[in-house]
């Protein structure tokens, strides 16, 4: 069974196709990083109208040479203005095809991309069918997200830890902006931390706070605080560093590469700190988490490395490929051959759920 898959959550117009559900037989992403650069961030109404400018060009793209047999699309999470693109045109691509539409969590959707191959000889493809794997936890970390989930089975899905505020990828992308270098910075901060650290390995970091809340806090909703974190101390503890030595950031600092980056040392010593406080809380929660009961498997959708953190828990560590550890296409298609959050005559009512919970049907 093809499946085409349409993600407008945020900031990228994707479309993909896939076969049963793991197979990528086409992925296209247009990137709106141009144009929300000058923003430092991105703005819900330039998102839109990008993708309305390129939704169909993108979806054409992905069906190029492709017969399909169902049109799945995000609903939820993500920004109104950008989902509402991305529905819309799926409800009149299944109308046309005359085909079903089925509408999927875009956080439940990141927790499927380990399982996703392109060819037969990838390890991807080699992983047993995702509802024949025990117990899970899974970790979805996205621009927007930072979320634990217990998965007792594919399909079934419980928050147990979170972000009490900004996910770790708006907490890279603000620390950047205060540093100057600019949106987005994720990529960013994670090559000047690894040419930094490479460079002067034995250099002591700045101890920034790693986010663990308070017991008993009334954000955390009855969740541990031991599984979730929060940034808004890190950010703060980095905006007065940066008050503190107010040369850090001079224009006239001289200035070396470091992964590819022209950067003062100085400014690339705090960018390695602040990148150990956001991963050193990650891997506290997920160790936390591996405690807490016996996992098959460890599944994790986004870009960072938990690599130790699973080898000592003696858990097998499930992550996508690079290319699609961002918002994509494939990871809706994919998901929806498996779950289907709305389907039927339901889905071509439904209407973008913004704050969309997981694990809901």
């Amino acid at each position: 069974m093809n499946i085409i898959g349409i993600e407008t959550s945020c900031d990228e117009t994707a479309a993909a196709v896939v076969k049963d559900g793991r197979e990528v037989l086409s992925n296209v992403v247009y990137t709106q990083i141009p144009l929300h650069q000058p923003y430092g961030g991105v703005v819900p109404e330039i998102a839109s109208r990008a993708h309305i400018e390129k939704i169909s060009q993108v979806v054409g793209d992905a069906m190029k040479g492709q017969s399909v047999d169902a049109v799945a699309v995000t609903y939820g999470p993500g920004l109104a203005p950008a989902l509402i693109v991305g529905l819309n045109a799926a409800k009149g691509l299944a109308k046309s095809l005359g085909v079903p539409l089925i509408a999927v969590n875009h956080i439940e959707a990141h927790l499927h991309t380990p399982f996703m191959f392109d060819a037969p000889d990838d390890a991807a493809a080699k992983l047993a069918d995702p509802r024949e794997i025990g117990p899970m936890l899974g970790l979805a970390v996205s621009g927007g997200n930072t979320v634990w989930i217990d998965m007792p089975e594919y399909g079934k899905y419980e928050v147990i830890g979170e972000t009490l505020d900004d996910a770790a990828g708006e907490a890279f992308d603000k620390a950047a902006k205060l540093l100057g270098l600019g949106y987005p910075g994720g990529l960013k901060i994670d090559r000047i931390s690894a040419a930094f650290r490479g460079r002067f390995p034995d250099w002591p970091l700045v101890p920034f706070p790693k986010g663990r809340p308070r017991d008993g806090v009334t954000a955390l909703a009855g969740l541990p605080a031991e599984l979730c974190v929060s940034f808004s101390g890190l950010k703060t503890a980095l905006l007065r560093h940066v008050q503190q030595n107010p040369g850090l950031l001079s224009q006239d600092a001289e200035k070396e590469d470091f992964g590819g980056y022209s950067v003062p040392p100085a400014v690339a010593h705090v960018v390695a700190s602040y990148q150990e406080a956001i991963a050193q809380a990650v891997a506290d929660r997920t160790r936390a988490a591996l405690k807490r009961r016996r996992c098959s498997a460890f599944v994790l959708g986004g870009g960072v490395s938990l690599n130790e953190v699973c080898a000592a828990a003696h858990v097998p560590l499930l992550m996508a490929k690079p290319k699609y550890t961002g918002d994509n296409g494939a990871m809706v298609a994919g998901l929806a051959f498996y779950r289907r959050n709305v389907s039927g005559a339901a889905a071509f009512c439904a209407d973008v759920s913004p704050s969309l919970q997981i694990g809901l049907d």
